[in-house]
């Protein structure tokens, strides 16, 4: 189920609280390359900042393809989603 509103065991093992993103700022690899982002990502495993599909870099995609960490929580004020990559389900 792409995108439905579910859960899966990584969203249900990862449900606390995420770690403090390590830049807070932005985009971790975006503000390293000089590059803008849309909207932003904290990995919920290592606080990693990535930005989203919508972005040019994808940084945050490209992170857990790099690392297999999972879960995504929106790093945008207001939103409170998280997003299994590996199961493709969002959980609001």
């Amino acid at each position: 189920m792409i995108g439905a509103m579910a859960s899966c065991e990584h969203l249900t093992s990862r449900a606390g609280a995420a770690p403090d993103a390590r830049t807070p700022e932005g985009c971790e690899k975006c503000l390293a390359g000089g590059t803008e982002w849309v909207h932003l990502r904290l990995c919920v495993d290592c606080g990693h900042v990535g930005c989203c599909d919508s972005s040019p870099m994808h940084h945050a995609s490209k992170h857990y393809q790099q690392t297999e960490h999972p879960v995504a929580a929106s790093y945008q004020p207001g939103e409170s989603w998280r997003w299994c990559f590996a199961d493709q389900v969002v959980q609001q």
